[in-house]
């Protein structure tokens, strides 16, 4: 693979940072200019501060009645592009957004932007408008040019109870690159990500991090997740017990390399499938009771309920009210539960005697280990309560989620149940 003057300063670079060259190991991704944010499952919103006062370079302008201007820098560092965006906020009539997409400094020649508002009731009661929307961009890269649409939302700037955003304009990437990595053996779709929405895929230093991620769908259920999928482009990752490094990225995210480093840095795999038809997670755990019991072979016959939870944890004794009446409803006709306790250590009298006193008749794996507690670190427990309910003959998910809380949790139940009869 022929490199330039600069990919070989870069390579030296990385072999001192004891990255291992791997040959051809330039990557090639292609844009997406718009919809990525669904694709990434999220983003990350900026700021950019409007003020009354007309920046330097806006041209030729539409009627306007109340204008806030701001202006981005959007870009490769060296050779940014200014684009000037104006929020105009008559009162008593619609906002309107306009968006210097070209970067000319005339806001009569580009394609319309996106803003709706959505008027909702505030904390005091009061109406507030919020709007929303967005814009195609130009991002330049010598004599390369992307399409990318940037996200936009402003809050009203009337609510008292954000204050604190009233001349703030809120903006996010809704473009990225998108292709295919090999590693090792497999290949995995991956998306590159300018998370600070600057135009420059390089990303910066800094305590928040480059601000660019790459993201590799290593469990390939087709989504990123946030657990494991997710990694700073400046910082190496390990994949199946190998550790990378992404080097000589370009500016517009297009091509980079990925090479192998003598860095280790721990794996952190991706939560397992949890959706219901998936098959459960086998475990065997002793239950505060002295009793052993494995998830796929005490259960036969059977729906069990693995609910996630701890003492120290109100939604999850909030949600007691519903649990409790539906073991004792449906225990005789087929309901088990399986409690997995996150209480931290020497908590096990204190446990012993809260579920005395709220009358949770079920076992209870206690391990003391907190948020490390070793069946919810093999579930990928991140949050509580979370409850799984599981067909004890097939050991698949039938339900989870919003289906087992609340007055949910007992109609659920009850048809699972009843599909356990119909032969």
């Amino acid at each position: 693979m022929k490199r330039s003057c600069t990919g070989m300063k870069a390579s030296v670079a990385l072999l001192a940072m004891g990255v291992i060259a791997l040959g051809d190991d330039t990557v090639t991704l292609k844009p997406i200019a718009s919809g990525a944010m669904k694709k990434m499952g999220g983003y990350m919103p900026q700021r950019l501060t409007l003020s009354a006062e007309k920046p330097e370079g806006l041209g030729k302008t539409p009627d306007l009645a109340a204008p806030m201007y701001g202006v981005l820098t959007f870009g490769p560092k060296d050779s940014a592009t200014r684009i000037i965006v104006v929020v105009d906020e008559p009162e008593g009539k619609p906002a309107r957004l306009y968006v210097d997409s070209n970067g000319n400094g005339d806001l009569t020649d580009d394609a319309a932007a996106e803003w709706v508002g959505k008027p909702s009731p505030g904390r005091d009661g009061k109406t507030y408008t919020m709007s929303s929307g967005g814009a195609n961009v130009t991002l330049k890269y010598g004599k390369a040019e992307f399409p990318a649409h940037l996200g936009m939302y402003r809050f009203d700037k009337t609510d008292s109870a954000r204050e604190a955003l009233k001349d703030i304009l809120l903006y996010y990437s809704d473009y990225a690159q998108e292709g295919e990595v090999k590693l090792g053996e497999q290949s995995y779709k991956v998306l590159l990500v300018d998370q600070f929405a600057s135009g420059d895929y390089r990303g910066n230093d800094g305590p928040r991090g480059s601000g660019v991620s790459f993201m590799i769908d290593v469990n390939k259920n087709g989504n990123f997740e946030r657990r494991g999928e997710i990694y700073d482009i400046r910082k190496p990752f390990t994949i199946a017990g190998v550790t990378y490094a992404i080097g000589e990225v370009a500016p517009s995210g297009a091509t980079f390399t990925i090479t192998k480093s003598d860095i280790k840095v721990a794996e952190i795999l991706p939560p397992p499938d949890l959706s219901v038809g998936a098959p459960i997670i086998g475990f065997t755990a002793k239950t505060t009771d002295g009793i052993e019991r494995n998830i796929l072979k005490s259960y036969r016959g059977k729906l069990v309920l693995i609910d996630f939870w701890a003492t120290w944890c109100g939604p999850c004794i909030a949600e007691l009210p519903n649990l409790i009446p539906a073991y004792e409803t449906y225990h005789e006709k087929g309901l088990d539960i399986i409690g997995i306790s996150l209480d931290q250590a020497n908590m096990s009298e204190k446990l012993a005697s809260f579920t005395d006193e709220k009358k949770m008749t079920w076992p209870q794996v206690y391990d003391g280990k907190f948020w490390q507690a070793e069946i919810a670190q093999l579930y990928g427990v991140d949050s509580i309560p979370r409850a799984i309910l599981v067909d004890g003959d097939t050991g698949k998910i039938v339900a989870t989620g919003d289906n087992l809380r609340g007055e949910k949790l007992a109609k659920t139940i009850e048809a699972e149940l009843a599909k356990k009869k119909t032969p």
